[in-house]
C-alpha cells in the first residue's frame, strides 16, 4: 500500500497518545501486518521500520517516476499559479506523474512546478547537497516533514532522496555505516554520533544537525557543538561514520 496524504504520523503503540516514531511522506509504501481495532501495524518498505498508523483508505502502490526536490512544494488544481491549493508535498515524496503542462505536471488529481521535481532515479555524487535548505526547520521528534524533522529523520530524508538505503534511528544508523573515522581525520558528509543523536559534517569547521535543544535545524561550528553537548547533556561522541 501508499500514502495518499503529505503526512502520516506512525505511533509506537495504536493509540494518538503514544510517541510518534517516524512519519510517511506521500508515496511511501508499507506492508500491513495486523490489524487492532481503528489502527493497522504497519512496516515501512524503504527502511523496515514498525509502528502504527489510523486505519484509512490507502492508494495500491505505483511505479513513481518522480521525487520532490525542494523543502516544500505548492500543489494546484490546475496548471497555472492562479489555482494554488492550501496542501504541500515534502522533501523526498513520491509521485507518477502522468501529465505535462508548460511548466506543470500532473499526477493523481493534483498539478506541480517542474522545477519543484527531480526523476526518481537521479544520483547525486554528494548526497547532502541542498541540506541547508532545512536550516530553521522545526526539531520534531519522528518529524521527516518539512513541518518538522528529527535528527536521524533528516539525514535519512537525504540518503533516501539518493537512492541510498539508511536505517532511521541513531542507534540503527551507527551500526550501519561501517567505516570508522578519527574525529582528526573528518571530511565533508561524514556522520558524527552522540548517544540518541547524529550530525552530519558540511565543512572542515561546520555541521548541520536537528538539534533539540534549539528546537530547529541549524548550522554550528563542530567544536562549538562538541563542547556544548558535553556541557549540557553530558556526552561525548560516540562514533564517527563515513558515508560510503
Amino acid at each position: 500500500m501508499r500514502s495518499y496524504t503529505s503526512v502520516i504520523n506512525v505511533h509506537k503503540k495504536n493509540n494518538v497518545r503514544s510517541r510518534v516514531v517516524t512519519q510517511l511522506l506521500y508515496g511511501d509504501t508499507f506492508k500491513k501486518l495486523k490489524k487492532a481495532k481503528k489502527w493497522i501495524k504497519i512496516k515501512n518498505d524503504k527502511d523496515n521500520y514498525k509502528g502504527y498508523i489510523k486505519n484509512k483508505s490507502f492508494l495500491h502502490n505505483q511505479k513513481n517516476t518522480h521525487k520532490i526536490c525542494c523543502v516544500s512544494a505548492t500543489l494546484y488544481s490546475k496548471p497555472s499559479i492562479k489555482y494554488k491549493i492550501k496542501k504541500k508535498l515534502s522533501f523526498g515524496s513520491k509521485i507518477k506523474v502522468l501529465e505535462k503542462k508548460d511548466k506543470f505536471y500532473k499526477f493523481d488529481h493534483f498539478w506541480i512546478k517542474k522545477n519543484d521535481l527531480e526523476k526518481i532515479n537521479l544520483i547525486r555524487k554528494d548526497p547532502f547537497r541542498n541540506i541547508k535548505k532545512f536550516v530553521n526547520t522545526k526539531y520534531k521528534w519522528g518529524g521527516k516533514h518539512f513541518g518538522g524533522v528529527d535528527c536521524s529523520g533528516l539525514i535519512q530524508l537525504f540518503l533516501n532522496y539518493n537512492n541510498k538505503f539508511c536505517p532511521r534511528d541513531t542507534k540503527d544508523q551507527i551500526k550501519y555505516f561501517k567505516k570508522k573515522i578519527k574525529l582528526n581525520n573528518m571530511r565533508k558528509n561524514d556522520l558524527i554520533f552522540w548517544k540518541g543523536h547524529v550530525a552530519v559534517v558540511i565543512s572542515k569547521s561546520e555541521l548541520i544537525h536537528a538539534y533539540g535543544p534549539l528546537k530547529k535545524v541549524v548550522v554550528m561550528p563542530i567544536k562549538t557543538t562538541i563542547d556544548k553537548i558535553y556541557k549540557t547533556a553530558n556526552l561525548k561522541i560516540i562514533g564517527i561514520r563515513r558515508v560510503g
